[in-house]
């Protein structure tokens, strides 16, 4: 016990470390949660990753009926051209990450493609699934 009229000389910072820690629990699980995107079936691929991810980066995807996504939206190849030329003009090199269903059409990855070489991005990965 404390004598009446003395002050206390530390404070108890227990209660704000536990109040961040739950802070950063929730932001966790929100940014992870945010970031699942479309599922696709991702083709095999090589045991070598590309270091081609970033938070400024852009993901566009392919399901397996040809619908196009950009960041889990969905748009159309025109719609694609020109949000990709808005964020080029916000962010110059910024690199883009293309997913494409396993049972997608060929044609469709390579539409998307054009359009990437249209815009001039030269950071452009094709996502896999690493071999078993």
């Amino acid at each position: 016990m404390q004598a009446e009229g003395k002050s206390y000389d530390d404070i108890n910072v227990t209660p704000m470390v536990d109040l961040y820690l739950v802070l950063l629990l929730i932001f966790i699980i929100m940014t992870t949660a945010g970031v699942q995107g479309v599922k696709v079936d991702l083709p095999k691929g090589s045991k070598q990753p590309a270091e081609i991810t970033g938070p400024k980066g852009k993901a566009i995807t392919v399901n397996n009926e040809g619908k196009i996504f950009l960041d889990t939206v969905p748009v159309t190849l025109e719609q694609l051209e020109t949000r990709l030329a808005e964020h080029k003009a916000k962010n110059p090199d910024f690199p883009v990450v293309i997913r494409g269903d396993r049972a997608t059409q060929y044609q469709g990855i390579m539409d998307v493609l054009e359009v990437v070489g249209r815009q001039g991005l030269s950071k452009v990965g094709l996502v896999t699934q690493p071999p078993k």
